[in-house]
Formats: structure tokens, sequence, C-alpha cells
């Protein structure tokens, strides 16, 4: 018999000739494998999910033209939008949807219009809760507020008029949403310029109720500043205000590793006349919870590794007092202690590789389990973080067989025939 068949004969005998101990060392290796597994798929996985799903909740970054440009005036033209799209997209997947607005007149009563196209809008915000249908041409698609103020129904009818004069004050302007550091990713109306503002709307004495008669598509409810909005297609506000001029304001639900980087460099570039900021509540709350998941992932694998090497640690040491009588008779044999170090290391290797096989599926199915019940979402398997977790779990063993092999290659052999 070969030098490595005898090897592995005594390998294996030594395995099971104490599987009891076996067995222990397993297990240890097994509950750590499976509690890092399930945490790493777990800080992986799920920031990834609610990353794409805190998108879905609007914008995290939005565009608009700077105040002292002729942008600020026209606004932002399709050229201008499909460049800053592009460079948006070059760092990541990226939704996106533009604004032109304008005060306009119900009866009298100013509000802000919206010209957009529907199905960005829809895209972008899937937080929207739309009671009908969205704007189409000649119907629009009026917030909580406005239906409640003025009586509105889904179908009902509503004139909507347009002054130059209402506008002017504001160049051309209506109020745009988010254009302060601070914005929570909401549309919000603002003042109109010279006239009086109360509760977001203007308040005016004229009585002039004419205008151009639209249908109430729906009523959208989100909670925020958009149920003060009335919206309609952006070629339905091109023909109430019989001009036609660039966005106000583009919205982006930007999937940019780093997108403070991505905000200087589209401001960095002067020629565009446009600024760029972030929806600093979106991102904030992102990079929150991200952080937090993180954070109990390196505690929890911190604790986790130490009871590991502790586990398998006492486990090998039990194993080389049991065979303290026989590591004696080998080395009295003609036996080095670097042949007897490399067995119970590879023993404990071979420990750490079963542990880290069961351990890395028992992880993924708690991983799977927490996923489903706790995040209510699904998981799929990792095979690389599956790979390390094996490999990282034999490291773990023979690191923890250390100290207790180095005391099994120091008995004098000697000493332990005398005892016998």
């Amino acid at each position: 018999m070969t030098n490595t068949g005898m090897f592995f004969r005594m390998l294996l005998s030594a395995v099971f000739r104490r599987r009891s101990r076996a067995v222990m060392a397993v297990v240890a290796s097994l509950v750590g494998a499976a509690t890092l597994f399930c945490l790493a798929m777990i800080c992986i996985a799920v920031p990834q999910q609610m990353n794409q799903e805190m998108r879905a909740y609007g914008a995290n970054l939005i565009v608009t033209p700077l105040a002292d440009s002729e942008n600020s005036k026209s606004g932002i033209d399709d050229a201008m939008v499909e460049h800053t799209t592009e460079m948006v997209s070059a760092k990541g997947s990226e939704k996106h949807a533009t604004y032109r607005y304008e005060n306009v007149r119900v009866n009298a009563a100013p509000y802000v219009m919206a010209g957009v196209n529907p199905a960005q809008v829809r895209n972008l915000n899937h937080h929207w809760v739309v009671d009908g249908s969205w704007p189409s041409t000649g119907k629009v698609l009026v917030g909580r507020d406005v239906a409640d103020a003025m009586g509105l129904k889904v179908g009902g009818g509503i004139t909507i008029g347009y002054r130059a004069s209402d506008n002017a004050a504001s160049s051309g302007q209506a109020s745009q949403p988010g254009t302060d550091g601070t914005s929570d990713g909401q549309t919000s109306s603002g003042s109109t310029g010279a006239q009086q503002t109360q509760n977001g709307h203007v308040s005016s004495d004229i009585m002039d109720t004419s205008g151009t008669e639209f249908r109430v598509a729906g009523i959208v409810d989100t909670g925020g500043s958009e149920d003060s909005i009335i919206y309609a297609l952006a070629g339905d506000v091109d023909k109430l205000t019989g001009s036609t001029r660039g966005v106000d304001v583009i919205e982006y639900s930007s999937g940019a590793s780093d997108l403070t980087a991505l905000v200087n460099s589209i401001n960095d570039m002067t020629s565009m006349h446009v600024k760029a900021q972030q929806v600093t509540k979106i991102t904030a709350s992102d990079t929150r919870v991200i952080t937090m998941l993180q954070t109990l992932f390196w505690i929890v694998s911190l604790v986790v590794l130490v009871f590991t090497l502790v586990g398998v640690g006492t486990t090998i040491s039990s194993i080389v007092s049991q065979r303290r009588n026989e590591i004696g008779l080998r080395k009295a044999l003609g036996a080095s202690s670097h042949a007897i170090g490399v067995e119970f290391y590879v023993e404990s290797a071979v420990y750490g590789l079963l542990g880290g096989l069961l351990g890395t599926a028992t992880g993924y199915g708690m991983a799977r389990w927490l996923c489903a019940t706790v995040f209510e979402r699904s998981i799929g398997f990792n095979w690389w973080l599956a790979v390390v977790s094996v490999v990282f779990s034999a490291l773990v063993a023979v690191v923890a067989s250390i100290p207790p092999v180095h005391r099994a290659t120091r008995i004098d052999p000697a000493v332990v025939l005398r005892e016998e």
C-alpha cells in the first residue's frame, strides 16, 4: 500500500472510530456556515431588491433648468432631455418622466397643470393610487385635493382656462417639484409670482369661468402635494396655452451606484444649462435600510465566527486528548510532527467541508424562508457565494484546529509510553 493510501486509511479510521466527536465538529461548522450563508444571501439580495422597490416610490434625481439661463423660460428641449437621459443611463438603469407646468384657472380658482407623458409617469410612480384611468386626449387626471375642492367625479367635466399673465410673473414657468436640496420626491405647487398664494391657490377676485372643456379620466391620491395638481397630456397643454416649449422638470429613478457623482457630472456640464439634484428623502431612506442590514450582518457574522472557532477548536482538542497515546506511539515508531499535524489539519478540513456543504444548503433554506415570511420576496441561489461558504468553512475549521494540533505535535513519546 502506498503512503497516500495508508494516509487516507488512517484518516478514515480516525473519523469513524470517533464518530460522536466528528459529528460535533461537523455540527459546529454546519451552524456557522448556515448562519453566515443565510445572512450573506439576505444582505446581498434584499438590498438590491429593496433598492429597486424604493425606486418605484418616485424619483431619486431631478433635473431643472438653471434659473438664470434661457432654458428657464423656454424649458428643457427634447434634445437636452435625450442627452441628459443618456448621461444617467450610462451610470445604471433608469426610468424618467418629464413635466411641463403651467398656472391655470378652474372656475376662476388658480391651480397648477402639468403636461406629462402618462406612460412615463405611471412607470416612475408605482405608488400613485389612481381611481379611474390615466389622462388621454381631452381627458385629465386630477389630484384628490382638487377633486374634493371642486366636487369632481370620474367621468365628469372640468373647464380649464389659461392666462399668459398668470405665468408671465414666473418667467413662463409654474412652480416645479423638488427643486430644493431637500426635495421629498413629491410635486409641489408653489408661488405664481406676484400674485398672493394660500394653500397652493392664488387669490383672485376676477370671476372668469371661460376655458377649454376636459373630461375627468381619473383621480390620483398620493397623500402628497401631487394631489393638488391637474395632469394632462403634453399635447393638450400645448393646445391650451397656444404654445409649445420644453419641459420644466425631468424626474429620474436612477440605479447609479454613486448618485452624488452623477449629480456632479451633470452640474459640471455648464453648457447644458441644467441643474441636477438628489431627492434626499428617497436616497437617505434607501441608504439607511441597507446600512442597517449590512451592520447587522457584520455583527452577527463576527459572533457566529467566534462560536464556530470555539466549537471546532474544542472538538479537535478533545480528539487530540483521546488520541494522545496513539500519537506518542506513532512518534516513537518514527512519525514526524509534520506528518501528524498534516493528518489533523486534513481531518479538520474534512469536518469543515462536510459542515460547509450541509450548512450552505440549510442556510439557503433559511434565507428563502426568511425572505418569504419577513421581507415578502423571493430569492435565488448564488453559486459563487455557496462555493465561498464551503471553502470558508473548511478554512475556519483548519484555523480552529491550530492550537490543539500544535499541542499534539509537542507530545513527548517517552512520557506517554512510560504512562502506559
